[in-house]
């Protein structure tokens, strides 16, 4: 039998190691050493993940503060991994922007059971970043990048060893991540095509007069693209 997408999974998170130092005061969020955060994980993935089956990607920025880098699951804070994956857990139950909408979607598109047997939500940097305090972008400062750059490109290769689908995947946000993953795919040749979708937090702190549509264009692109359904 070949391993299963949650194993694969695992061994993953075994060999991901920070960067020891990084330029700009940047420090990272590394929750993984948690054994709150290590139950979670390893609940979530064998629940959901405990197949074969290849995954169209979602990719996000890097994990902040409040949702991936509290849980270590992306887009997933506290409240949405126990209400809607039905995973208990003792963290402090406070929501996060991105996951808010990441859960509406799901919610919308028929459930987190049915949604992640076609999907994985991820990050180019399986890592967040913090500078005072306050979340930080892998990109938000040239010398970050940089260093950070050959990290991202190996262990972005990790991750699609996991099961990705190489047709098509999306980049959460139609800006810089965007841009970054257009050029590292054009030299590096990950996917076919990356598709741009407005990212979550965007939509909620900016257009949530107007999430009714975004929660469709998202169900009806992934849709078109083979991605659920």
């Amino acid at each position: 039998m070949p391993d299963t997408f949650s194993e694969k999974y695992f061994r993953f998170l075994d060999s991901l190691k920070p960067l020891e130092s990084l330029p700009d005061d940047t420090e990272t969020i590394y929750p993984y050493n948690e054994p709150e955060v290590q139950n979670c994980i390893h609940l979530f993935f064998n629940k959901y993940y405990h197949d074969s089956n290849p995954r169209t990607f979602l990719i996000g920025i890097n994990p902040g503060r409040f949702g991936g880098g509290v849980t270590g699951i992306a887009f997933t804070d506290p409240v949405h991994l126990e209400e809607d994956c039905g995973i208990p857990n003792r963290f402090e139950k406070k929501h996060e922007l991105s996951s808010r909408f990441i859960y509406e979607m799901i919610r919308f598109s028929g459930g987190a059971e049915q949604f992640y047997s076609r999907i994985f939500v991820t990050a180019l940097s399986p890592l967040g970043y913090t500078w005072q305090g306050k979340n930080r972008n892998y990109y938000d400062t040239p010398a970050l990048w940089e260093t950070l750059k050959p990290w991202i490109i190996k262990t972005f290769r990790r991750q699609l060893e996991l099961g990705a689908r190489r047709d098509v995947a999306f980049s959460l946000g139609q800006g810089k991540n965007y841009k970054i993953l257009c050029s590292l795919n054009r030299e590096y040749g990950f996917f076919n095509e990356i598709r741009p979708l407005p990212h979550p937090r965007w939509i909620m702190q900016y257009r949530l007069k107007r999430k009714e549509e975004f929660l469709t264009l998202y169900r009806d692109e992934i849709y078109r693209a083979g991605g659920m359904g």
